[in-house]
């Protein structure tokens, strides 16, 4: 009984640093402190990935902290203009968000449709000019598309 209640203050205490790592990006960033900004951005950078505004909104549920599906999209909204969230373009379909850190590109899977990222040579927006074009390019995202080396791997078991 003792040894868990150190499990649930030590687990306490995670949550804690966690929240403050938030609240100290939100601060840095001039947003101001919600709740609900505080949990999906605690969550991608524990998740680590991509994850749509759905997947979100179901995840907050079961970990007993369940949120509005309104507010977790308005969370999104304002952390990506923000820059401490990013859309992850992985082309058509769902919105894809991850935690922002720096700029990069993705690989999608077209067997299994996992989404991976690609380091950015240049690390910045936009890191792609075109020749012959006289507006203002905010941004340039490159979507490689292919097999990714799990499904290769199974492939390649399989005889294919």
């Amino acid at each position: 009984m003792e040894k868990e209640s150190l499990q649930e203050k030590q687990a306490a205490s995670d949550r804690h640093e966690e929240e403050q790592t938030a609240r100290q990006r939100l601060r840095a960033a001039n947003v101001k402190i919600t709740r609900p900004r505080l949990l999906v951005l605690d969550l991608l950078h524990e998740l680590k990935g991509h994850y749509s505004a759905d997947e979100l909104v179901d995840l907050l549920r079961e970990r007993q902290t369940s949120l509005p599906r309104a507010s977790v999209y308005n969370a999104l909204d304002t952390l990506t203009r923000q820059g401490l969230v990013m859309l992850a373009d992985a082309g058509p379909g769902r919105a894809l968000y991850e935690e922002g850190n720096t700029w990069h590109h993705h690989f999608v899977c077209l067997t299994c449709g996992a989404v991976i990222d690609i380091p950015c040579i240049k690390g910045e927006k936009p890191c792609l000019l075109p020749d012959h074009f006289s507006g203002l390019v905010e941004e340039a995202q490159i979507i490689f598309r292919g097999c990714c080396e799990t499904c290769l791997a199974k492939r390649e078991e399989e005889g294919r």
